[in-house]
């Protein structure tokens, strides 16, 4: 397993930054869960989300951590998964950057 750090700054409320989360997991759910399997997310605390999906044929194990500002999110990825690694970056910074950053308070 290679771990993988993505930092995604943001000016939200903790709160807001969880109900956003919240929302995007549901739409993941809905819109990839036939194409990568089940999506398991749960908060460990208000700011702490673990969450772990297959893909490829490989498990993901990640946990996203909301800090006052910046998300944090911390993936480990399986065998060749690795090589994929900037990619994997850029998608997360990309989708997350999206869903923090398109209405600041």
């Amino acid at each position: 397993m290679k771990p993988l750090e993505v930092r995604v700054p943001h000016r939200l409320p903790p709160a807001e930054v969880r109900r956003r989360i919240d929302d995007a997991i549901v739409r993941a759910k809905a819109q990839y869960s036939d194409a990568v399997g089940p999506i398991d997310t749960s908060w460990e605390s208000d700011e702490r989300l673990r969450v772990r999906l297959a893909a490829m044929g490989m498990q993901f194990d990640g946990l996203v951590e909301i800090l006052v500002e910046e998300l944090l999110v911390t993936l480990q990825l399986p065998g060749m998964a690795g090589l994929f690694a900037g990619r994997i970056q850029s998608g997360i910074e990309e989708r997350l950057g999206g869903l923090l950053g398109s209405q600041e308070v």
